[in-house]
């Protein structure tokens, strides 16, 4: 006589003869395989082709394409979450299928998480800060860029009257700087041939500037030294209203591209991500960080690095964010090595 009970997942199964009788469990869990995790599979796929084809989102309504490549890389905790669903679900299928966003992941961003390289000696440390025009204590925030030790620091949104403030309090350190409009280059060794850049996109009121450009006669020869402050970018119902900034960052990069001199490095607040393409004017003539993610904006919760150093014969090496001022922005700080 045999009994068989099935409870809650589990059989049991009873035989009894001659007296003697013995109880056995075997688990009834699924075994990896199976058609379990299809969907997980499915998306996994989805997501990497999102990723590794990010230029082929369309921009046309809402500029859909650059609002993903703004927060790119937080698309790795999509892939976690993949990933979990996968081991929960005991599906190979999925899991596997996972390996493919895990790749395009590493790919696209695994050489920021690498430790930075050696100093190679040709280079200079630059700091990029935009300060914020609400900024309650300049001196503070002058302060805490000095102690970072670079050798050019850009800042943005100077007004009147902390401009007086940054001039007096980095003077000592920074003898040579020149300012137009809203944004100031300061630097450690003498400048020359200081002019506005003309980045204002069209449908901007007169008087807006932020460009300047001035060569650097650093130990290593002259450096073409451009900041810049692009045009806001909102996020909104409609979607992302980038079209200023993705004008003003074309004029940039012609004005780069235009520069007789070699060797050119870039700093500002460009109010968008390297892997945004509004900024290929930019990042297709130009080198950017290669270590680092530095995460700059907003500071209370950086979600993205919108503040850039980017080179032009030269290597952007390790990029860092500096402890908060009183801006809505992170300082960043990055080594540039020269060729």
């Amino acid at each position: 006589m045999a009994n068989q009970q099935v409870d809650k997942g589990k059989t049991s199964v009873t035989g009894e003869a001659g007296g003697t009788g013995g109880t056995g469990e075997v688990s009834a869990r699924a075994p990896w395989g199976g058609a379990r995790g299809r969907v997980l599979a499915a998306s996994a796929v989805v997501l990497a082709g999102v990723m590794a084809f990010h230029r082929g989102v369309p921009n046309a309504v809402g500029r859909v394409g650059s609002l993903l490549e703004s927060f790119l890389p937080w698309v790795g905790l999509l892939v976690v979450a993949l990933l979990i669903g996968a081991l929960v679900r005991r599906s190979a299928v999925a899991l596997v299928a996972v390996l493919l966003p895990v790749g395009v992941w590493v790919h696209l961003f695994g050489g920021l998480l690498l430790p930075a390289a050696e100093s190679g000696g040709r280079e200079l440390v630059v700091v990029q800060h935009n300060v914020s025009d609400e900024n309650r204590d300049p001196a503070a925030t002058a302060r805490a860029l000095i102690e970072a030790g670079a050798d050019l620091v850009a800042l943005e949104e100077l007004v009147v009257p902390q401009l007086s403030v940054y001039e007096k309090a980095l003077a000592a350190d920074y003898p040579h700087h020149v300012v137009r409009g809203t944004v100031g280059l300061w630097s450690k060794y003498p400048l020359s041939g200081e002019r506005l850049v003309d980045i204002k996109p069209p449908g901007i009121a007169e008087g807006w500037s932020r460009g300047v450009r001035a060569v650097v006669d650093s130990p290593y020869g002259d450096i073409a030294a451009y900041v810049a402050h692009l045009p806001s970018v909102r996020a909104g119902a409609g979607g992302l209203a980038s079209e200023r900034r993705d004008e003003s960052a074309e004029l940039l990069g012609r004005a780069i591209a235009a520069e007789s001199v070699d060797t050119v490095i870039l700093l500002g607040d460009l109010n968008g991500a390297v892997e945004d393409r509004g900024l290929a004017p930019l990042t297709s003539r130009l080198n950017v960080a290669e270590r680092g993610f530095a995460f700059s904006f907003p500071a209370s919760l950086p979600l993205a690095r919108i503040d850039q150093v980017m080179a032009r014969s030269a290597t952007v090496g390790h990029i860092r964010t500096l402890p908060a001022t009183g801006s809505d922005h992170l300082p960043i700080a990055a080594r540039v090595t020269l060729g």
